[in-house]
């Protein structure tokens, strides 16, 4: 197990297996340096731990906290898609840029917040390598009605 993996399992966490697509599209793909991830969903064993809008009323509503710790779990899965490329998780000299998107209320204004819970995770896992640029946004509507979703770009080395 490398630096990143034991990092992971002091957090009481491990590197899940490959979230299956759920369109026409590979989870992750490298180009030079690079590893792209598919945009990733807050899914445990193949189905979406919560569905709704963050900030919204009523049975649809997912709270701004809930909707952070299911951002975590898009960067675990994010990191899933990026070793299934690489392989070994200490071939990550840096996490580039994560973007991460919120299906919220109009009103709602706390994507960066929500956003956290990625950039957190992966500062753990990745250390100093962890430090990324960011956008957090919030759309009207995410597939399956997921609340988060999270992409990164990582540099890595051969």
């Amino acid at each position: 197990m490398g630096e990143v993996e034991e990092r992971l399992r002091q957090l009481g966490l491990e590197v899940p297996d490959l979230v299956a697509p759920v369109g026409s599209y590979v989870p992750a793909l490298r180009q030079g340096d690079l590893v792209f991830t598919s945009g990733q969903l807050p899914m445990v064993s193949g189905a979406l731990l919560q569905t709704g809008k963050v900030g919204a009323a009523g049975d649809i509503g997912v709270s701004a906290e809930d909707a952070k710790a299911l951002a975590r779990t898009c960067a675990l899965n994010a990191i899933a898609a990026v070793k299934s490329v690489i392989g070994d998780l200490d071939k990550v000299t840096r996490v580039v840029k994560v973007v991460g998107f919120v299906a919220c209320d109009p009103a709602f204004t706390g994507q960066p917040g929500v956003i956290n819970g990625a950039s957190e995770l992966l500062g753990a896992a990745f250390g100093d390598a962890g430090v990324h640029a960011r956008s957090a946004v919030g759309v009207a509507a995410l597939p399956l009605d997921a609340p988060v979703e999270v992409e990164i770009i990582v540099a890595v080395r051969d």
